[in-house]
């Protein structure tokens, strides 16, 4: 299966364990493939090195540009498609979407409600960690 994980998954995955870290380790145990853009890793990069998870890093002796070189090599990575405006309550969230589509996914996985309401996009569904555990499980 041909996933995209949205940032915010990618960084629960890395920091905590529960359905977004079952959804990295089967990309490991190559149940599915992940993928992601310069745009979504660039976004990964920022939001790791916010101030409030300097000490998560830290007391897992790991720094923001390890996680995000170690999610590089995870994850294939693909050139946006071009895409018309999305997701209208939050643009920067069109970079998931315009992942997805260049990769040919099979799903979109997010913890975003606003990304969560579309429910799909071109044929993509859009599921959040749990779901796609599930999914991935079967």
């Amino acid at each position: 299966m041909r996933i995209v994980l949205d940032t915010n998954v990618v960084v629960s995955g890395l920091l905590w364990s529960a359905s977004p870290r079952h959804l990295l380790d089967a990309v490991r145990a190559g149940r599915a493939s992940a993928f992601t853009s310069r745009e979504l890793l660039e976004e990964l990069a920022d939001v790791l090195s916010r101030p409030h998870l300097v000490p998560l890093l830290t007391k897992q002796q790991t720094s923001a540009a390890a996680l995000v070189q170690g999610y590089a090599l995870l994850a294939t990575i693909v050139t946006s498609a071009e895409i018309s405006a999305t997701i209208i309550a939050d643009p920067d969230d069109d970079a998931l979407i315009a992942t997805a589509l260049a990769a040919r996914a099979d799903l979109i996985i997010s913890g975003d409600r606003k990304v969560l309401d579309l429910k799909h996009h071109h044929g993509i569904a859009i599921v959040n960690p749990a779901e796609a555990q599930r999914l991935l499980s079967t």
